[in-house]
């Protein structure tokens, strides 16, 4: 059970209409290694997980969505003011003919999102790998996200969801280093 707070973990703010940005930022929405794709990730391997992990994946999932939240208000806010030439020159015409401005899980290059882009094999080790490998994915895109703009408003933002990446790798790690030992204890046995 959650409680939803009705704020974004962490401020949006961007300065400019910028749909160009807006749709590279679909990648962190709707793309195989977005926050989608990660929150639904943990929340189906926190089932098969030993005890001790489960709670890690329920807060990161969980955590995730918050992301998936923010991302979907950075790109609402740097459409909502953009004409529809605008929208063209940032090569948002045939998403705009599909969908207008309402959000839609497609990665940056209008590719929808797909279940295959979660990961969950039953094996916790190889599982918190995976988890591992996701967010540094997501770590890395966000850099190359905050590079891409100007908007030092817009890079805050990306800047914060950056770093929840890296502690989210970081928790991962000591929970596979958890796991280690545990399987270390019982072949000493």
């Amino acid at each position: 059970m959650w409680i939803y707070e009705k704020k974004l973990q962490y401020p949006v703010r961007v300065s400019k209409c910028d749909p160009r940005m807006a749709k590279l930022l679909l990648e962190q929405y709707g793309g195989a290694d977005g926050e989608l794709s990660a929150a639904l990730r943990y929340l189906d391997q926190r089932y098969t997980i030993p005890d001790k992990i489960t709670g890690l994946l329920n807060d990161i999932g969980t955590e995730e969505l918050a992301h998936l939240e923010m991302i979907a208000t950075m790109i609402y806010k740097l459409t909502k003011d953009a004409t529809v030439e605008q929208l063209r020159a940032a090569g948002l015409d045939e998403y705009y003919a599909a969908h207008d401005r309402a959000l839609y899980y497609v990665n940056s290059v209008g590719v929808p999102w797909a279940a295959q882009y979660i990961q969950a094999k039953g094996d916790p080790i190889a599982d918190l790998y995976e988890d591992i490998a996701a967010e540094e994915k997501a770590r890395a895109t966000y850099q190359w996200l905050i590079d891409l703009t100007d908007d030092v408003d817009l890079q805050d933002g990306l800047k914060f969801l950056r770093e929840r990446e890296v502690v989210h790798s970081l928790r991962f790690r000591e929970a596979v280093e958890i796991l280690k030992c545990e399987q270390d204890a019982k072949k000493v046995f």
